[in-house]
């Protein structure tokens, strides 16, 4: 199916209700847009999934120190007995 959008003079379209229905986005809710070559865009949910790229660094990490070479052997020797 293709849906005919108007685009404003502020640059902004509005998404018909069966398009946000076909993505499952309520009121409020995001979407992602992926830029694909030749002028084409990829409209989807934003809770429908993400690229493994897209979710890098959404996890905090806890602080902690370096760990040398040594500490790296002693760890792997551990583990093989």
């Amino acid at each position: 199916m293709t849906i005919e959008l108007t685009v404003t003079a502020k640059g902004q379209v509005t998404l018909r209700q069966a398009v946000l229905d076909h993505l499952g986005v309520k009121p409020g809710g995001k979407v992602c847009v992926s830029m694909l070559p030749e002028g084409r865009i990829e409209l989807a949910s934003a809770s429908a999934g993400h690229d493994l790229c897209d979710v890098r660094g959404m996890l905090r990490r806890r602080r902690q120190r370096p760990v040398s070479l040594e500490e790296m052997r002693d760890a792997i020797e551990a583990g093989r007995h």
